[in-house]
């Protein structure tokens, strides 16, 4: 009878514990959420002065030590590098060429116009449940943490996992009709993020001649394509000869970086306080389960 009481009691504190789960700390975990998305959110945004849905610009220049073959400046606004201006110096040749972006020209950055749309979404899905909103169930939490982890892996993601792209690709993409004058046919630029990096590279190519296609072997996709890469585009074949990649650090992709690893600590964190309670609830359901079957097998040997 004892242990019967105290089984109650405790079952009795898991629900006060169970309840005050659903109806304070998911509310309070959720606010908390919604703020530090909405501080990443507003780093893709780079509000200016005030005004709403603006995006200021921020200038990043390009530069290796050591090597002096290709150095630029790029000016970033939100998701879109407008401008871009490269210094190429060709390698035999020691000629300096000089490119920049056309003044009506603009570069979206997809993997930045992903990863913000990703994060608002995971705003709303959030948002959708509001302070007065009613948890009925542990399940109904973790449904919605698994929701709102999709979106920020997704956006991380985003970030840190660059596209693969063939050399084809590169050489149809738009970014050959950006610059002013327009890239000779043996220059092909690719610019992407990497984690908190804007990244260029700069690929120089040898057009292959019929008569030494006999070894051809195309490349396939990759994020950075090696010298001796070979591929065909326009009824020519180009073998790489030389590759110069760049890059610079852009504070604000590192602060929302830091934010996305935080929001999915806390998802974490809340879905495990979830379960534990699950699981201790089946566990003491089962344990009651037991504790009647052995009772009433008790009491049958009595009665023999």
């Amino acid at each position: 009878m004892a242990a019967a009481m105290v089984s109650s009691a405790e079952r009795a504190v898991l629900e006060e514990e169970f309840k005050w789960l659903l109806q304070e700390e998911v509310h309070a975990v959720l606010k908390q959420l919604q703020d530090i998305l909405k501080e990443a959110s507003h780093r893709f945004a780079l509000p200016a002065g005030g005004s709403e849905g603006a995006a200021k610009q921020e200038s990043f220049v390009l530069s290796v030590a050591g090597m002096d073959q290709v150095k630029g400046v790029l000016t970033l606004q939100g998701d879109a590098l407008c401008q871009a201006d490269l210094n190429l110096k060709m390698p035999r040749s020691n000629q300096l060429l000089h490119f920049a972006f056309r003044e009506d020209k603009q570069w979206k950055l997809q993997q930045i116009q992903d990863a913000r749309n990703h994060v608002n979404q995971a705003i709303y899905l959030l948002m959708n449940r509001d302070v007065n909103y009613h948890f009925k169930t542990g399940s109904e939490v973790l449904k919605l943490m698994d929701a709102v982890m999709l979106q920020l892996s997704r956006a991380r993601n985003r970030l840190t996992t660059p596209a693969i792209l063939t050399l084809p690709e590169i050489a149809s993409s738009g970014l050959t009709k950006m610059f002013s004058p327009a890239l000779p046919p043996d220059i092909l630029v690719n610019f992407y993020i990497n984690l908190n990096k804007l990244c260029l590279t700069v690929y120089q190519l040898h057009a292959l001649q019929p008569s030494t296609t006999k070894n051809f072997k195309p490349a396939g996709g990759s994020i950075l394509h090696n010298p001796g890469a070979m591929f065909e585009f326009g009824n020519q074949r180009y073998e790489v000869s030389h590759v110069h990649k760049m890059e610079c650090v852009v504070p604000w992709l590192n602060d929302a970086l830091v934010f996305f690893t935080v929001s999915l600590q806390l998802c974490q964190q809340l879905k495990d306080k979830v379960w534990y309670l699950i699981f201790i609830a089946s566990l003491w359901s089962c344990l009651g389960t037991l504790s009647t079957a052995v009772q009433s097998h008790i009491l049958s040997l009595n009665s023999k």
